[in-house]
């Protein structure tokens, strides 16, 4: 997608984030991420790299867990929210 400036949408930065990390081979909270969100954002033509990862959901839930137990839950659910929101103003941008 050429044109839109994704810093300018919700959750575009960390979008971008998990792009760079993606292609940097990190499986960060962002390139976890950007992975569960694969299915729509390349339908929506962004090309996201393939990760290393099987379920990425389990697996950023996973690293949550790590960092702080007690809000694994709400940060996963933020995440996620965030996610959504790109891809919805991402398809009116389009």
């Amino acid at each position: 997608m050429t044109g839109i400036d994704f810093s300018s949408l919700p959750g575009g930065e960390l979008v971008l984030q998990g792009l760079e990390d993606l292609a940097a081979g990190r499986d960060s909270e962002a390139a976890l991420l950007v992975l569960i969100g694969a299915p729509r954002l390349r339908r929506l033509g962004l090309e996201i790299p393939e990760g290393s990862v099987t379920v990425p959901e389990h697996q950023l839930y996973r690293l949550l867990l790590g960092q702080d137990s007690d809000s694994a839950h709400s940060r996963y659910n933020a995440l996620i929210r965030r996610l959504v929101s790109f891809e919805r103003a991402l398809e009116c941008a389009a």
